[in-house]
């Protein structure tokens, strides 16, 4: 029998509560989960060339630089810049969601609106069929 691989997220998230639930709630859908709280810490860890199949991301984060400053430098850089990024925060504004969507995000959620279990399960089944 083969064993499923876990897939690596790398989740960039500043409310510590919120933390807490993710990494609990990833790992008991199979994911193996890389947490972090700045826009720097989510780069130096794409950097250690780690394969990460999948962002979580926040807006608000701490630090200098928000969610879409991360989503900018990743998609110049070719190694991650196909990378699935799911945006879950709760700046909903308009500009803010077309910003995001338009540097192409796989999908935004608000934190008020969205189950973590819906949202791993969307990223479950974008993941699927990858493979």
């Amino acid at each position: 029998m083969v064993k499923k691989q876990k897939h690596t997220i790398l989740v960039l998230e500043d409310d510590r509560q919120l933390v807490s639930a993710v990494r609990e709630a990833l790992g008991e859908h199979g994911f193996e989960p890389i947490m972090v709280s700045t826009v720097e810490d989510g780069i130096k860890e794409l950097e250690k060339g780690k394969h990460i199949d999948v962002i979580w991301l926040d807006h608000y984060l701490l630090g200098s630089g928000n969610g879409l400053d991360f989503v900018v430098q990743m998609k110049n850089h070719p190694e991650w810049k196909n990378i699935p990024i799911f945006v879950v925060s709760n700046t909903a504004s308009a500009p803010n969601i077309r910003s995001y969507l338009e540097l192409g995000i796989s999908n935004f959620y608000t934190k008020a609106d969205h189950d973590i279990t819906q949202i791993i399960g969307d990223i479950e089944r974008s993941l699927e069929g990858k493979n």
